[in-house]
C-alpha cells in the first residue's frame, strides 16, 4: 500500500470517528428522554434542544472530557482562557469548547488542503506543524479579543463608578451598585474587587486578587479604591483624589486601546502571508520537475533537502517573530521562582549538576556577578544553578542535533545515489514513459553492481566490469558498458565520500556553543524589552504617591510598604528595602537606588530620601503632576515609535517566507541548473 492511500485511509478513519462521535452524542440525548413520549414529541424535543448552541457546547465539553487525550487538551485551553475570564463555570466551558471546535475544524480543513497539495511523507510533518501553529494562533486571537473587550468595558464601568461615587461619596457603595447594575467581564471583575475590599482581611484578599487580575489597570483600580477606603478621600484644587486616580487610569486605557487598534491594523494578515508558503512547496516542486527535468536532480539532492528544511525553518521563525511583534504585553513577569518538573529532575542528577557547575562562571568571578545582575535585571525566574544546567543541556542538544542533521544529509545523498533514476540532459519537457523505465532499469543495475562489489572505495575498473557482465540482463555493447562502468565508479566514489568530516564536527560544536549562550542573549533581550513595563510600574507608583501624599501622618516607610503592595517588577528590591529599613532608612533607600538602575525609579527614591526629615512628603512631590504629564506624553511618543518599528519589521518578516520560497526553491536553483546545463551543452559541442 502506498503512502498516499495510507494517509487517505487515516483521514477516512478520522472522519468515521467524527460521525460515530456525533451518533453517540445523539444516542445519549435520546436516552435522557422518557420512553413514554411519542415519536413526534421526541423529535420535537431533540430539535429544540439542539437549536440551543450553548447546550450543544456543554454536551460537547462533557463528551470531550471523557476522551483521555482530548480532555487534557481541553483543560489546557481552559486554563489559558481562565486567567483572563472570571465568569461562571458554564460560560467558561462554552467559550473553551468554541475555541477547541474552531481549532479542530480549521485543522481538518487545512489538513485536507495539505493532503491534496502535498501527499506523501511530508504531509505528516506539515500537518503536525499546522496543528501547533493553528492552536497558538486561534488561542492568542481569542485572548486578544477578550482583553480588548475588557478594556472597552472598563471605560464604561469607570464612568459609571465616577457617577455613583458622586451620588454616595463612598467607594464600597459605588462598586456594589456598579457590579449589580452592569454586566460583562468588567462587572465581574468589579464584583471580585468589592468582595476583596469588604472581606475581613482586605490586604490578604487584595494580594490574592492581584495574582489573578487580567491587567495592570484593574490592579491599580483595586489599589486606589482600597487606599481611599482606608484613609478617606481628600478634596484638592483639581477635585477628588479618587476621581483624579480614575481619570488617570481612564487616560491610560484610552492610550492602550489606541495602541492595540493601530498595531492590529498595521500587522493584520501578515501571519497568513508568512504561513502560506507551507502549502505551495509541493506544487512548485512538481511544476518545476515537469517543466524542467533537470530540477528533479536538485530537489532529490542533499542541497535540495537542505533548502526545503531551510524554508520550513524560515516559515517557523517568521511566524514566531510575528507573534512576538503582535504581542501587547512586552513581558508577563510575575515575581517568585518557578521550578518546572524538568528543572527539578535535572537538578537532582548529581553528575549533570557537577558538569554544569564546572563550565559555569565560578562564584566571586566577574562573569558570575555579571550573570547574576543580568538575571535580576531581566527578572529571570530561575536560580543560577538551574540556569547552568539548562545552558549545558542546550549545548549538548544543539551539538547532537546538528551532528544528527549532518548524518541525515549524508544518508539522503546515499539514497539519492543508489535509488534515484538517471536523468538525461534535456532542459525542457518531460521524459517519456519508455525513457523513464530505461533510466530506472539502469539505476537498478547500478545498485546491484555496487552492492556486488560491496561499495568498496577504490574499486578497480576490472572488478566493476566483471560484476556488470555477470549482472546485466542483456549483453551490453562496448560503448554502453564503458559508460556504465564510468558511471558506477563515480557513484561508488561519491557514495564513499558521504561521511562526517572534521569541519562538520567543528560546526556542530560551534552551534552547540551558540546554544550555550542562547539563555544569556534571551536575558539581554528581555532586559531591553522590560524597560517599558518598568515605566508602566513607575507611573502606577506615582499615582499611588499622588494619593498618599495628601494623607495626614503619612511616613516614608508606609509609602514604601504601599509601593511594595502594588509592585511586580520592583517587588524584590522593595521587600529587601523594607527588611533593612529599621536598621537605617537612609542606607536602605540608598541600597534600593543602587540595585535598580532605572533613572525614573532612582529619582523617585531621591524624593523619598528628602522626605525622611528635611521636608514633608507633600513638598518632596510637589511637581508630581507635571512629571506624570511628561511621562505620559513621553510614553505616547515611545508607543508611536515602537508601533512604526514593529510595522516595518512585520512587513519585512511577513513576506520573507514567500521570497525565500520563490528565490531559494525555484529561481536560484533554476538559474544554477541552467548554467550547469549550458556547460554540458558546451562540452558536447566541443567534442563534435
Amino acid at each position: 500500500m502506498s503512502i498516499k492511500w495510507l494517509l487517505l485511509l487515516v483521514i477516512g478513519i478520522c472522519a468515521s470517528g467524527l460521525l460515530i462521535t456525533l451518533m453517540m452524542l445523539q444516542l445519549i440525548r435520546r436516552k435522557e428522554t422518557a420512553a413514554a413520549y411519542a415519536a413526534a414529541n421526541v423529535i420535537s424535543i431533540y430539535g429544540r434542544r439542539y437549536r440551543d448552541w450553548g447546550s450543544l457546547l456543554l454536551q460537547a465539553y462533557q463528551l470531550g472530557m471523557k476522551i483521555p487525550l482530548l480532555s487534557t487538551y481541553i483543560m489546557q485551553v481552559k486554563k489559558r482562557i481562565s486567567y483572563r475570564y472570571a465568569r461562571d463555570e458554564p460560560t467558561l466551558r462554552k467559550l473553551t469548547m468554541t475555541v477547541v471546535l474552531i481549532i479542530v475544524g480549521g485543522y481538518g480543513a487545512v489538513s485536507a488542503v495539505l493532503f491534496w497539495l502535498q501527499p506523501g511523507t511530508s504531509f505528516i510533518v506539515l500537518s503536525i506543524l499546522c496543528a501547533v501553529v493553528l492552536n497558538s494562533l486561534v488561542v492568542d486571537m481569542c485572548l486578544s479579543r477578550l482583553e480588548k473587550k475588557l478594556l472597552v468595558q472598563m471605560l464604561d464601568l469607570f464612568a459609571d463608578v465616577r457617577h455613583r461615587y458622586h451620588q454616595h461619596g463612598m467607594v464600597e457603595e459605588a462598586l456594589y451598585e456598579v457590579s449589580e447594575a452592569a454586566s460583562g467581564e468588567a462587572a465581574e471583575q468589579v464584583r471580585l474587587i468589592y468582595e476583596a475590599l469588604t472581606s475581613p482581611d482586605p490586604n490578604e484578599a487584595l494580594e490574592r486578587y492581584y495574582e489573578v487580575a487580567p491587567n495592570r489597570f484593574l490592579k491599580g483600580f483595586a489599589g486606589i479604591s482600597y487606599m481611599v477606603m482606608e484613609f478617606g478621600d481628600k478634596d484638592k484644587k483639581q477635585g477628588s483624589i479618587y476621581l483624579q486616580g480614575l481619570g488617570n487610569l481612564t487616560q491610560e486605557i484610552h492610550l492602550e486601546i489606541l495602541r492595540r487598534e493601530r498595531l492590529d491594523y498595521l500587522l493584520q494578515g501578515l501571519n497568513v502571508i508568512a504561513l502560506a508558503p507551507v502549502l505551495f512547496t509541493g506544487p512548485i516542486e512538481r511544476w518545476a520537475k515537469v517543466s524542467f527535468p533537470t530540477m528533479d536532480e536538485f530537489y532529490r539532492s542533499k542541497l535540495g533537502f537542505v533548502t526545503k528544511i531551510s524554508i520550513y525553518v524560515i516559515i517557523i521563525a517568521a511566524y514566531l517573530l510575528l507573534q512576538r511583534l503582535q504581542s501587547y504585553e512586552e513581558t508577563r513577569y510575575r515575581s517568585g521562582y518557578k521550578q518546572s518538573r524538568l528543572d527539578r529532575f535535572l537538578y537532582k542528577q548529581l553528575f549533570l549538576r557537577k558538569i554544569a557547575v564546572l563550565f559555569a562562571p565560578k562564584p566571586g568571578s566577574v562573569q558570575y556577578h555579571q550573570t547574576i545582575r543580568l538575571m535580576r535585571e531581566s527578572s529571570t525566574e530561575l536560580k543560577y544553578e538551574w540556569l547552568a544546567v539548562r545552558r549545558l543541556l542546550l549545548f549538548i542538544s544543539c551539538t547532537v542535533l546538528t551532528t544528527g542533521f549532518f548524518l541525515l544529509l549524508h544518508q539522503v545523498e546515499r539514497n539519492h545515489i543508489l535509488h534515484d533514476p538517471i536523468r538525461d540532459d534535456r532542459m525542457f519537457g518531460t521524459m517519456s514513459e519508455a525513457d523513464l523505465k530505461a533510466a530506472e532499469d539502469m539505476t537498478a543495475l547500478d545498485a546491484l553492481v555496487m552492492e556486488h562489489v560491496r561499495m568498496k572505495a577504490g574499486t578497480s575498473y576490472k572488478d566493476v566490469s566483471n560484476a556488470l557482465t555477470q549482472l546485466a540482463p542483456v549483453q551490453l555493447d562496448q560503448d554502453t558498458q564503458a559508460a556504465a562502468i564510468k558511471r558506477i565508479t563515480e557513484k561508488i566514489e561519491a557514495y564513499n565520500n558521504q561521511y562526517l568530516r572534521w569541519w562538520g564536527v567543528v560546526l556542530a560544536i560551534a552551534i552547540g556553543v551558540g546554544g550555550y549562550y542562547v539563555p544569556i542573549w534571551l536575558m539581554l533581550f528581555q532586559r531591553k524589552m522590560r524597560r517599558l513595563d518598568m515605566r508602566h510600574e513607575i507611573y502606577q507608583f506615582q499615582t499611588v504617591i499622588s494619593i498618599l501624599r495628601e494623607m495626614d501622618r503619612m511616613s516614608v516607610e508606609e509609602i514604601v510598604e504601599w509601593l511594595n503592595r502594588f509592585a511586580v517588577i520592583f517587588k524584590r528590591p522593595l521587600q529587601k528595602c523594607l527588611l533593612h529599613f529599621e536598621h537605617g532608612p537612609e542606607d536602605a533607600l540608598e541600597q534600593l537606588k543602587e540595585e535598580v538602575g532605572l533613572p525614573e525609579f532612582q529619582r523617585l527614591i531621591d524624593k523619598l530620601r528628602l522626605a525622611l526629615g528635611k521636608i514633608s512628603i507633600r513638598e518632596a512631590f510637589d511637581d508630581l503632576e507635571s512629571m506624570m504629564s511628561f511621562y505620559f506624553e513621553q510614553r505616547k511618543q515611545e508607543y508611536s515609535k515602537i508601533i512604526d518599528i514593529k510595522a516595518g519589521w512585520g512587513r519585512t518578516i511577513g513576506f520573507t517566507p514567500m521570497y525565500a520560497l520563490i528565490f531559494l526553491y525555484l529561481v536560484i536553483p533554476l538559474v544554477g541548473m541552467s548554467f550547469v546545463q549550458m556547460n554540458t551543452y558546451y562540452e558536447q559541442i566541443q567534442r563534435l
